[in-house]
């Protein structure tokens, strides 16, 4: 018998035997919301692996921010939280720790001093092993958990709000091994490396997370509308003033995330009578992490023509269309039996 052999076999034993030990330890994560992803919630904000003043995500894109320590997944708008969109658990643990009381209201618009209180109301889960979760920015008074409360991954800690350092309606998720926040898409990942194709799925369940596919431009909302929209007003309310035959203006507008230097957005409304607008902006001059475009045209002394509108926005990368929505719209009379009508009718990444 080879002595070599043997000790080059039990080291390979050894070391795969760490291995799985290891990959045993890991935590497997689920979807801290409920909420429909791409459709009703979606990832503004990613963690930041770059190690100095850049931004760079799991993807090797900038859907971040300098220093981001988490993962933020957004809703529609301040309105659509208010409605009570559950936060859960990712994991089975015991509740280390809890905040409430913390009034929701955009950062912009605070007057009191949030210093110590970033996180807004949360909860922090304690997974073992040295794994942790903490769940930031939820709604006031919604915390339905206790300190020392034991939790299975799925149950129910609170609801979606924006309170603490928030300036949009979200969960920040942040990931803790030994007290080391980390990135649950890439977490072995060493000196700000990332993976190009964006497929990893890290520490996630690979079923929970496949529907967040990474995507780099976005829409979120779209629609027709009688009165030029406002990017905060709709971070608010994500409703916008209703289009008839006698609106002001007859506009389609897109609200977007992660937008990047250079893109530019394209906007086309067809009418009863042809096309009413074709229009391609120029090229971004900077990156957008959140940006509303809109394009029509205002009314003369004629109520608007009766019958169908359709619209498309698209994002224009590289001379590609990497999003695109689209919408129509029935125009009825104001008086009579028959309102109004709107449909999104495609919503493609």
């Amino acid at each position: 018998m080879s002595w070599g052999k043997y000790w080059t076999a039990a080291a390979v034993s050894t070391a795969a035997w760490v291995s799985a030990a290891a990959a045993q330890e890991k935590i497997e994560l689920s979807l801290p919301l409920a909420c429909e992803p791409h459709k009703t919630c979606f990832i503004q904000n990613y963690f930041d692996l770059d190690p100095g003043s850049g931004v760079r995500d799991y993807a090797c894109g900038v859907a971040a921010y300098d220093k981001h320590t988490g993962v933020d997944f957004r809703l529609i708008s301040a309105e659509a939280a208010k409605s009570g969109v559950a936060v859960i658990a990712s994991a089975d643990g015991t509740v280390k720790g809890l905040r409430d009381g913390v009034t929701d209201i955009f950062i912009r618009d605070a007057t009191s001093d949030l210093k110590g209180r970033d996180c807004g109301n949360g909860v922090v889960l304690d997974h073992g092993n040295g794994w942790e979760t903490q769940y930031c920015h939820m709604m006031m008074g919604s915390v339905t958990v206790s300190k020392g409360q034991t939790i299975k991954r799925g149950d129910k800690l609170g609801h979606v709000g924006f309170s603490g350092m928030a300036d949009f309606a979200h969960v920040h998720l942040t990931v803790r091994r030994n007290g080391e926040a980390i990135d649950p898409f890439l977490p072995d990942a060493k000196d700000g490396t990332c993976q190009r194709d964006g497929k990893s799925a890290g520490l996630w369940q690979p079923a929970a997370i496949a529907p967040f596919a990474y995507r780099s431009g976005e829409i979120i909302t779209s629609g027709f509308t009688g009165v030029a929209p406002n990017l905060d007003s709709l971070e608010k309310s994500h409703t916008v003033e209703p289009l008839d035959e006698v609106s002001p203006a007859l506009l389609f507008y897109a609200r977007f995330i992660n937008l990047l230097a250079g893109d530019r957005i394209r906007i086309v409304i067809d009418g009863p009578g042809g096309t009413l607008v074709e229009q391609l902006s120029e090229p971004l001059e900077r990156n957008k992490a959140t940006y509303v475009s809109y394009a029509g045209k205002k009314r003369r002394e004629v109520p608007w023509q009766q019958g169908r509108y359709e619209a498309r926005a698209e994002i224009v990368r590289d001379g590609g269309v990497i999003a695109a929505a689209v919408a129509q719209h029935d125009m009825a009379p104001v008086k009579g039996t028959e309102n109004a009508s709107e449909k999104v009718i495609e919503k493609a990444p």
